[in-house]
């Protein structure tokens, strides 16, 4: 079976953080998606950035973070800004 560091973008702390979320395979962050792993994620570590969400989504999708388009990129940090844990309570 491939491994999650298999995918652009996916070091060994984030396939960790990925496993202990229960996504543990490709085939399952591509089936939850970027947004949601990351939501999940952000429920254990609430340091996750806009950056490891942007590298979840270029995994999904096979690319580098770097290679996303501009519009996808936009609507991540709209994502991102809209669901970061910032300590306050709403």
């Amino acid at each position: 079976m491939a491994s999650l560091t298999d995918l652009p973008n996916i070091g060994p702390k984030l396939s960790q953080q990925l496993c202990a979320v229960g996504i543990d395979t490709k085939e399952a962050l591509r089936h939850v998606g970027a947004q949601a792993a990351w939501l999940r994620i952000q429920a254990i570590d609430p340091s996750a950035c806009l950056l490891r969400l942007m590298a979840l989504e270029g995994a999904v999708q096979g690319v580098k973070k770097a290679m996303l388009p501009p519009e996808r990129k936009a609507e991540l940090q709209a994502f991102y800004h809209e669901n970061k844990i910032t300590g306050k309570r709403k």
